[in-house]
């Protein structure tokens, strides 16, 4: 959660902003720290770090946005009620899901006590199902 709160502070987001206001932002963003337009070193070398910051930043915005979600939804659910779990780990509020199909989803504001609950569930999937993948911010964080 601490990166989202990051991010949308870097890109000024209000929670209804649309895919089309966050690449103008973004494009703004871009030209005003491109690397090229620095002459100084210092200078040069803060702009390659907030650049790449931004790009991060754009990526990771546009993959857990509502339109992005609704336009990848079938796979989504496909994979969540199709596909067993073939891996999980958890990192602070983290949960990342590997999936028998090879993608991989992370899952946001997952507590300890929800990752334990997981863990010691009989039916992990199960309990997934109806406490995880409709209950959490997510976003497709790879496709193996």
């Amino acid at each position: 959660m601490k990166r989202i709160n990051e991010y949308k502070k870097l890109f000024n987001v209000a929670p209804d902003t649309d895919l089309k206001q966050l690449k103008s932002t973004y494009r703004n963003l871009v030209k005003e720290w491109h690397p090229d337009k620095f002459q100084i070193a210092e200078e040069k070398e803060e702009a390659e770090v907030k650049s790449t910051q931004i790009i991060d930043a754009y990526h990771f915005l546009v993959s857990i946005s509502p339109e992005t979600k609704a336009a990848n939804l079938d796979e989504y659910t496909s994979t969540t009620f199709n596909s067993g779990i073939a891996d999980f780990k958890h990192k602070g509020q983290l949960l990342e899901v590997s999936f028998m199909d090879g993608s991989t989803y992370e899952y946001f504001g997952v507590s300890k006590s929800v990752y334990s609950k997981l863990i010691n569930s009989d039916k992990q999937l199960r309990f997934a199902k109806r406490n995880i993948f409709t209950s959490y911010l997510y976003r497709k964080s790879k496709k193996g």
